[in-house]
């Protein structure tokens, strides 16, 4: 490891073969101080990460690659989308997608370590292959980034520079709740027991299921990533404080990220654990909570694209519908309101036109209703969607689908 004044990148950059590929940390974490000095130095490159958010490079000789697609990435005319379960990426960056230079955002080096702190996802995979493959692993170490252990913890010697920069990490607007997310967040609640373990998320829903815990006990949490919510857990007591907090990555409040710092109960794993159907099937009571934009009547959800364009992509879904089905006890709720305000159209349809992104769920759930799905012949199923999660405006259109589909 060599510390590194950032304003000599020129001597990483100069050792880049032509158009290279940087896998950067994403989410809500990326190393914006670093990231802007490297594509002042490189003319011409790929850039992969998850979840882009606006402020990345979007310039000519810019590539953007990615398998979940956020608002820096989104509607992107070089954007090259891999469509990939976020449980199978590690794969696709040891086959398809190596690494030329890895750019991490970590904490400042202690004890001969750093921490990735609240991003760790597919980063330990990323390093790994660039070790394999003689590629470069650069850091940038801010006094800001939070230390937290698990798969998040970076031998020092695996890092070829560091640079050290105090750059404010991004902290998580307040979501506006409204009637029609309470209502949702409700009817998902009622459902969840004490000693559930929980899948959270970014978004309306699951804060809105979250303010309805409070009074349950022995909560665990195994995730792709949390927020605020376990804050609240926390102090209702209504966390099992004998389990591990689990996650991949973490975005919140200034507050959260002092919780998280050096918390022996917090445990960021790299994604093929978090994300493992297998190991969230361990889990009781798994509890997962996804969102959709359309289901349709043969329990199939589009969470991916808009108008046949990719909007975001699989994610963790897939991977934790699947390990929450083959939990003991285990729940998958699919959760969306029952009508769009801006095209004034159901999101319950008859029959999905865009690609499928998951199916099989074990409630669709809306402000009207949960309707029961999993372990149900197809016929309940759909009479279940259009009776208990389908807006009143719609149910005698999707009833007259449903005899044309030969759903009964």
């Amino acid at each position: 490891m060599k510390n590194l004044d950032i304003s000599k990148i020129h001597a990483i950059t100069s050792q880049l073969p032509e158009n290279p590929r940087l896998i950067v940390s994403g989410n809500f974490a990326t190393p914006m101080t670093l990231l802007k000095a490297l594509d002042e130095s490189i003319p011409t490159y790929r850039i992969n990460m998850l979840n882009a958010q606006a402020g990345i490079p979007t310039r000519e000789g810019v590539t953007h690659e990615t398998a979940f697609v956020g608002p820096g990435m989104r509607n992107s005319e070089s954007l090259s989308y891999y469509p990939a379960r976020l449980s199978l990426l590690p794969r696709l960056i040891r086959t398809h997608t190596p690494p030329d230079l890895v750019v991490i955002h970590t904490s400042l080096p202690r004890a001969g370590s750093v921490s990735l702190g609240s991003e760790v996802n597919i980063l330990p995979a990323a390093i790994e292959s660039a070790k394999k493959h003689g590629a470069l692993v650069i850091a940038q170490a801010n006094r800001n980034m939070p230390y937290t252990f698990g798969d998040s913890e970076i031998s020092v010697d695996d890092i070829d520079y560091i640079i050290e920069v105090e750059e404010t990490l991004r902290t998580k607007p307040q979501n506006q709740s409204t009637d029609v997310y309470s209502q949702i967040g409700s009817r998902i609640a009622e459902k969840i027991k004490d000693g559930s373990t929980l899948q959270l998320g970014i978004g309306a829903v699951p804060d809105a299921v979250l303010t309805q815990l409070l009074d349950r006990q022995n909560l665990r949490i195994w995730t792709e990533m949390f927020s605020d919510g376990v804050l609240a857990l926390r102090d209702a007591g209504a966390l099992d404080d004998q389990s591990h907090l689990v996650a991949s990555f973490v975005f919140g409040s200034e507050e959260l990220y002092e919780w998280i710092n050096l918390n022996p109960q917090v445990r960021m794993r790299r994604t093929e654990i978090t994300n493992s159907s297998g190991k969230i099937a361990q889990q009781p009571q798994m509890v997962s909570i996804n969102a959709a934009l359309q289901v349709d009547l043969f329990d199939q959800a589009n969470s991916s694209r808009v108008n046949n364009r990719i909007y975001s992509g699989f994610g963790g879904a897939t991977d934790f519908i699947i390990g929450a089905l083959n939990s003991q006890g285990g729940l998958a709720f699919m959760a969306l309101p029952s009508w769009h305000e801006k095209t004034n159209t159901s999101t319950i349809v008859p029959k999905l036109v865009e690609p499928v992104t998951s199916f099989q769920h074990s409630y669709v759930v809306t402000e009207h209703g949960a309707a029961h799905c999993a372990g149900a012949p197809q016929h309940i199923q759909a009479r279940n969607i259009i009776n208990f999660a389908a807006h009143p405006n719609a149910r005698d259109e999707l009833l007259n689908a449903a005899h044309d589909l030969y759903l009964f």
